[in-house]
Order: C-alpha cells, then sequence, then structure tokens
C-alpha cells in the first residue's frame, strides 16, 4: 500500500474507457441523443475497413476455342493403375520324419513312414537304372556277384559268405580282386586236388599263404584269422555248408547282422531283414527319415515301416547311390535328382542351382503348341593336364633322328648340331 505523500500509480486505460472520445456527427441533437455508441473495438474497425478497401483480384478464364473436324487433335488418355500385390509365396513342402501314431479306435501303435519317401525311392531306382548313378561298382563287383557261376550250389555259397567276410571296411573294386585271387591261385588241399576257393582248400592252406592272398582288404590280418575259424566250424557244426539262419551266420567270427541278412538273401534266396551298412545309414540319415546312432538302429527304424518286398533291394540302391551321387566326401548334389526337386534336406544350396543352370532345356514350340525340339544343356568340365618336358631328352632324341636321316651329308648334319 502506498505511503500519504507518494503520487498514486496511473490508472490503467482501457478501450471502453477512450470510446466515450470517440467523434459523432450528430453531436448537436438531443441529449437522447447524446447517449455513448455502443462500444466497438478498434481491431474490429480496422478489419472492417481494411475489407472494405481491400480489391479482389479478376479470375481469368480461357475459353476453348471451337474445336473444327478438320484440325481436331484426338488426346487419349490413359489411367495407370500400380498394382503392388505381392506374389504368394510357395508354402514349403513339410518333412517328417518316421514316427509312430497311434489310431484312435483301436489304441494301436504304428509307424507313419516319412513324407514323400515313395516319390524319393522311385527317383533312385531311375537314377540308379538311367541317370547319374547308374553303373555303380556294387553293380558288378558287388559280393552278391563275385561267386563264381561254374562252383557248385555249396561253394557259390561260400563264395558269398567269404566276399561279405572280406568286404568289411573295404571298397567294392578292392573286394573283387581279392577274392579273385582266392578262386584261382588258393593251393589244393591235396595231391591232385584243383585249386580255388573251397571249403576244403580254406581248411587245408596256411594262414601265412592266405594272408599273402586278401594282403590289400583292410584288417587283412583279423580277416585271415576268422576265415580259419569259419571253416572250421562250417565243418564241424553245418556239415560245410554255411548257416541257413540269422542265429547261425551272426555266431560265425567277424559276421554281424548286416552280413547275416545280405547273405541270408544272396546265399538262401530268404529276406528276414535290411542289410544296413555306412551308405544306407549315412544316406536315410541325411534325408530326414530317421535319427539313427548306427546302421542297427537304422535296420530297425527302417523294417518299421518299409514295405517288405523292397527290403532287399534297398541296400543295393542306396549303396550305388552312395557309390556314385551321394558321396561320402564332395556330394554331387546338382546332379541329384532329389536335390535339384528340393526333396532332400541335407542338399547343398550353392550345387544344386549350378547343376539347375547346367541343365536348363531349350524348347522350341510349334505354332499348334506342340514341343518341336528340346535340347538339353550340359555343362562338361575340361580336365587340363600338366606335361612336363625333359628338354634334354627331347635333344637327344632329335640329334638321334638327325643321325638317321638319310641323304643328309656330315657337313650339314654338323651345322644343324650347332
Amino acid at each position: 500500500m502506498p505511503s500519504p505523500g507518494s503520487p498514486s500509480p496511473p490508472r490503467r486505460v482501457t478501450r471502453g474507457a477512450l470510446a466515450r472520445f470517440a467523434y459523432h456527427a450528430d453531436s448537436s441533437s438531443s441529449k437522447e441523443n447524446t447517449a455513448p455508441p455502443s462500444v466497438t473495438d478498434i481491431e474490429d474497425a480496422v478489419s472492417d475497413q481494411t475489407s472494405a478497401t481491400t480489391t479482389r483480384k479478376r479470375k481469368r478464364t480461357v475459353q476453348p476455342a471451337p474445336s473444327s473436324t478438320s484440325s481436331a487433335i484426338a488426346v487419349k488418355t490413359e489411367s495407370l493403375e500400380v498394382e503392388t500385390a505381392t506374389k504368394p509365396s510357395t508354402p514349403r513342402r513339410a518333412r517328417k520324419p518316421a514316427r509312430k501314431t497311434i489310431d484312435p479306435a483301436t489304441n494301436e501303435t504304428s509307424v507313419a513312414p516319412p513324407s514323400d519317401w515313395e516319390e524319393m525311392y522311385d527317383l533312385v531306382k531311375e537314377m540308379r537304372l538311367s541317370g547319374p548313378a547308374a553303373n555303380a561298382a556294387v553293380d558288378t563287383m558287388g559280393c552278391e556277384r563275385l561267386a563264381l557261376p561254374t562252383a557248385s550250389p555249396r561253394d557259390q555259397r561260400f563264395h558269398t559268405l567269404v566276399a561279405l567276410m572280406l568286404s568289411s571296411q573295404t571298397k567294392d573294386t578292392t573286394n573283387a580282386v581279392a577274392m579273385r585271387r582266392l578262386q584261382t591261385e588258393l593251393p589244393g588241399h591235396g595231391p591232385g586236388a584243383a585249386p580255388g576257393l573251397t571249403l576244403e582248400n580254406m581248411l587245408a592252406v596256411a594262414p601265412e599263404r592266405l594272408n599273402e592272398l586278401i594282403w590289400a582288404v583292410g584288417f587283412h590280418n583279423n580277416k585271415t584269422r576268422y576265415l580259419k575259424q569259419t571253416a572250421e566250424i562250417l565243418r564241424d557244426r553245418w556239415a560245410g555248408d554255411i548257416p541257413d539262419s540269422i542265429e547261425g551266420l551272426v555266431a560265425l567270427p567277424g559276421v554281424g547282422p548286416k552280413m547275416a541278412h545280405l547273405c541270408l538273401s544272396a546265399a538262401w534266396g530268404r529276406t528276414e531283414g535290411i542289410g544296413v551298412d555306412v551308405h544306407v545309414h549315412r544316406i536315410t540319415n541325411l534325408w530326414g527319415w530317421h535319427k539313427t546312432k548306427g546302421p542297427e538302429d537304422t535296420r530297425l527304424a527302417l523294417q518299421a515301416w518299409l514295405p517288405r518286398d523292397r527290403w532287399r533291394e534297398i541296400n543295393g540302391l542306396l549303396v550305388g547311390l552312395g557309390q556314385t551321387v551321394c558321396l561320402p566326401v564332395g556330394r554331387r548334389c546338382g546332379d541329384c535328382e532329389l536335390g535339384l526337386r528340393g526333396l532332400c534336406r541335407a542338399a547343398e544350396r550353392g550345387k544344386v542351382l549350378q547343376g539347375r543352370k547346367a541343365r536348363e532345356a531349350k524348347i522350341e514350340v510349334g505354332e499348334d503348341g506342340d514341343v518341336v525340339k528340346k535340347e538339353e544343356v550340359e555343362t562338361e568340365d575340361v580336365v587340363v593336364k600338366d606335361i612336363v618336358k625333359n628338354e634334354d631328352v627331347d635333344e637327344k632324341v632329335k640329334l638321334e633322328q638327325l643321325d638317321q636321316t638319310p641323304g643328309l651329308d656330315s657337313g650339314r648334319r654338323a651345322k644343324k648340331r650347332r
């Protein structure tokens, strides 16, 4: 509160207070007209004046000239509609391994086969017959084909058993060479006895000589011992023939379930199980048919769902595929139909793309829509060989040829030598 001697602060001047000083033309009229007019805001007055004095621009419009038929130009306008619809992605093929299923009606448990297994099986058969997997080593040098056709049925069964015992950890080509040596070089068991692979000759041969004949196969020392022991068992327990049951075959030294099932199928014509070797075990796991740790587990897994009429042939099919296309090292996924058609989950993508490009077909279509010409373009690998050339030897050969040239005198020969 201000003190009594200090001046009072100025009063606030508002627009309403200034309105009474406004000028009016009829100020000399009667007192009834002396009342202050209605208060008008100065901003309203300015805005009204401004709006009154503002000129509006005229908008010029050009009238189109009348069109004449002689000089008329038709302009066609098209509206482009950009469609941004994305291409629907193809659904990925579901691959399911062999799995147990329970029938809700009977409550019985069964094993459902893997997805697309029949298509894969048929494609493998085509590749083995006339495709990239044809003419595998197993087709001509497999254990089933190493028995001599001229031998007796008993000796042929013995040949099959010996071939299977030698095939462990050994390539078919090496095994075939060792079998051929036994069939031709195994000494006879007595005076006048013919050499060859028979039970009597196997019993009489010395272990050292037998080891020399099969030295090329893997673990030949152990196999020499197994063959001598097996020959004695066949003589004492099986009347000189091989066992005709899985139990009897597995009881022989060095014979496992794979050899037993293959021997029973090839020698006796009875198939009671699947012969699973490293190729069958490896390839079926690559396909995702199952996840097993060893060949015996793979055999049980396959026998749970694979039809029985395919138990014998599956070994030869997959062994040949593993020898030619689905190799243990350096798989040829670009040549495999399973990889090209997206059926093998373990196929290497880069090799598959190269294989598809290499097998692009040039197709010519006629006027009626029929295919006139279809040509497959396949790339071939060109192998460049480095030839080591010995210049000294070549020069010596040239000089010898020069000396032997008729009609050339000694002076010209000396000049040529220089």
